[in-house]
């Protein structure tokens, strides 16, 4: 009978902590799930529908995938924006890249981890401050319009972990976004 409950007593013990191993991922498993993460909320966020490029395709405008996420094309020199009607007017241009509005017009970013151009220098904790604060860098100029930094940053902080992790898996792509210009139209705001 004493060997009875010991074997059962083992048994309680054993099969939980066998079920958390079994169930344990290994650390590329837990990164891709991160990333996979990452992907999808990037995708639900609608990201690309403002950050890639567009071409035309067989059946009209489709979003360039060889340049995921790589913001307004370097290449594509706008004319200065219209003179916008007084109120809260605001004008997209090129692909859905660039806008200008009473905030001046500003350019969806290089979100791919190109070192020079892209996000490649951005610490995960720069990440995440920009998001929270609607900050460049999380500290330098603000975030214009009609990046929706502000619904980002209700996220949790896992979730925007995860989000970093998907943008540093893709592609980086060599594209200097221009910096946004202030309302006036001359200078910048960087």
């Amino acid at each position: 009978m004493k060997f009875k409950k010991s074997v059962i007593g083992v048994a309680v013990i054993a099969l939980p902590v066998a079920g958390l191993l079994l169930a344990a991922k290994s650390p590329q498993e837990a990164q891709a799930a991160k990333v996979a993460r990452g992907k999808y909320l990037v995708a639900f966020g609608g990201c690309n529908d403002c950050h890639t490029p567009m071409k035309m395709g067989p059946g009209g405008p489709e979003p360039d995938l060889s340049r995921l996420l790589s913001g307004h094309p370097d290449n594509a020199h706008l004319p200065p924006p219209p003179k916008l009607p007084p109120g809260q007017w605001s004008v997209v241009v090129a692909g859905l890249t660039a806008w200008a509005g009473p905030w001046g017009t500003s350019y969806a970013a290089n979100l791919t981890p190109d070192q020079n151009t892209g996000l490649g220098i951005w610490t995960e904790e720069v990440f995440i401050k920009s998001m929270r604060t609607g900050k460049h860098y999380g500290v330098a100029r603000d975030i214009l319009p009609p990046m929706a930094w502000q619904s980002l940053a209700a996220l949790t902080d896992e979730d925007l972990k995860a989000i970093y992790a998907y943008l540093r898996s893709i592609p980086p792509v060599k594209n200097r976004v221009p910096a946004p210009a202030p309302p006036s139209g001359e200078g910048s705001f960087e």
